[in-house]
């Protein structure tokens, strides 16, 4: 299916229908995990023993909705300057999948939880740093503010959700990885170049609600 246009309302029903009401359970991710290895059939390498991380994919209902990322900042030792979903490294004292990825949009640009309702979760992704994703997805309302962190993110930005829906928009690209060429999905946006777990987390996202 190509969504060439949606609404909140369409987005909404189908989120209630076909996301996850619960996170899955790890056993069931690392049986089979969701990932950029997918692409280009890699084995993996038993046991996995991946680090719990959570990413928040928020919604902006607006009458077309938009999704809401991020563009890390350029001096981070790690993805530095990559555009991201808010999210991190799940910690001990965190209740929940949900709790993380709250906690992490609150660090990260300031979005405080009153402004985001869950709507449910996608399949974990396993990335090629070892970290197994779970994205919490999520409505957050029109009239939201945000206070970015500049330690962690350089910029806020949203994308309309019927460009990121449109499988047009899913291109494979390849670079080489650990003496390999591997593939990832690639949605450059403007200015904005959309790749890596980001890009196969809204792939996903697609698959889930609109694919079939």
């Amino acid at each position: 299916m190509r969504a060439a246009s949606l609404d909140a309302q369409d987005f909404l029903a189908l989120a209630a229908e076909r996301l996850r009401p619960e996170p899955p359970h790890l056993e069931d991710a690392l049986a089979n995990p969701r990932g950029d290895h997918s692409l280009d059939n890699v084995p993996l390498v038993y046991p996995l023993n991946p680090k719990p991380a959570a990413v928040l994919v928020p919604v902006v209902m607006r009458d077309e909705p938009t999704l809401l990322l991020t563009e890390r900042s350029a001096h981070l030792r790690q993805h530095s300057g990559q555009i991201a979903f808010p999210g991190g490294r799940v910690d001990p004292e965190d209740d929940s999948i949900l709790a993380a990825a709250c906690r992490e949009a609150q660090e990260e640009i300031g979005l405080d939880s009153r402004f985001i309702s869950p709507l449910g979760y996608l399949d974990a992704y396993l990335s090629t740093t070892n970290y197994l994703v779970v994205p919490v997805v999520a409505r957050v309302s029109e009239s939201y503010t945000l206070d970015i962190n500049p330690n962690e993110v350089a910029d806020a930005f949203e994308v309309p959700l019927s460009f990121l829906m449109n499988p047009e928009r899913h291109e494979l690209h390849s670079r080489e990885w650990k003496g390999k060429v591997r593939r990832y999905y690639a949605m450059p946006y403007e200015e904005r170049y959309i790749w890596g777990v980001t890009a196969g987390i809204i792939r996903n996202l697609y698959e889930r609600l609109y694919a079939s």
